[in-house]
């Protein structure tokens, strides 16, 4: 995989055919890998928040999640030919899982959030070794909750919290998880249990998924989307000018 900077931040460059792949390989090989995916929220937000960017930074793994960021990139002169979505990257992996008979284990949401996650999972791939789960409100016992990780014999590991608490959790507690691969889902367990609709499709290939979440939580969305698109645009556009 080719690895680029864009506005500060490292990504790779990978199709989601290639990043199974390489993480399928490494999986074998007993390697371990950090993944973590960005778009245009974490960009903006990594350039205010060193611990955000310094996690970020630590990945093994970083694909390109929003088409916000395919096309900056490409607006920038990157070669960026699709994006590898952290929700479709989740399934790809499970499928893999399943057929490799690589036991997972799945942290984060609201107790019955990742506990129908986790039902839904395991109707969609019977063959799947689940070795726990456990929700994401356990903020005054990490020790406890990280243990429980290592103890389950996971070998892939799925943290659905918000950002920038899983990124910094998972550099936080990487060498003590006891897995070989461990990849933040932020919303994943609310879309897998249905709580959440993803955007139609396309909204998500013409980078419109934002607009989707305001129109399903206005109040609580547009603000965020505004100041973050803009300040994303407003970045853009200074490197374009540097480009040049």
């Amino acid at each position: 995989m080719k690895r680029i900077n864009f506005l500060g931040s490292p990504m790779d460059v990978a199709t989601m055919e290639e990043t199974v792949i390489h993480i399928e390989k490494n999986l074998s090989e007993g390697n371990f890998l950090q993944h973590v995916v960005v778009n245009v929220a974490k960009i903006v937000n990594m350039r205010k928040d060193p611990s955000l960017a310094d996690s970020v930074k630590a990945c093994d793994v970083i694909n390109i999640d929003g088409m916000g960021v395919v096309f900056g990139a490409r607006f920038l002169g990157h070669d960026v030919t699709e994006r590898v979505a952290g929700v479709d990257l989740f399934h790809e992996l499970l499928k893999m899982s399943a057929e490799k008979d690589f036991p997972v284990f799945l942290l984060g949401a609201k107790s019955e959030t990742v506990k129908k996650t986790t039902e839904t999972v395991q109707h969609l791939y019977p063959k799947l070794t689940i070795a726990g789960y456990n929700d994401g409100y356990f903020w005054d016992d990490e020790e406890t909750v990280v243990r429980k990780i290592r103890e389950s014999g996971a070998k892939l590991l799925f943290v659905a919290i918000t950002s920038p608490k899983k990124e910094n959790f998972i550099n936080k507690w990487r060498d003590q998880l006891g897995v070989d691969f461990v990849m933040g889902v932020g919303g994943t367990f609310d879309v897998v249990a249905g709580k959440v609709n993803r955007a139609p499709i396309w909204m998500q290939k013409n980078g419109l998924e934002w607009l989707y979440r305001v129109i399903q939580e206005p109040r609580r969305m547009w603000k965020r989307y505004l100041v973050t698109n803009a300040t994303f645009a407003w970045l853009l556009l200074k490197e374009k000018r540097k480009v040049k």
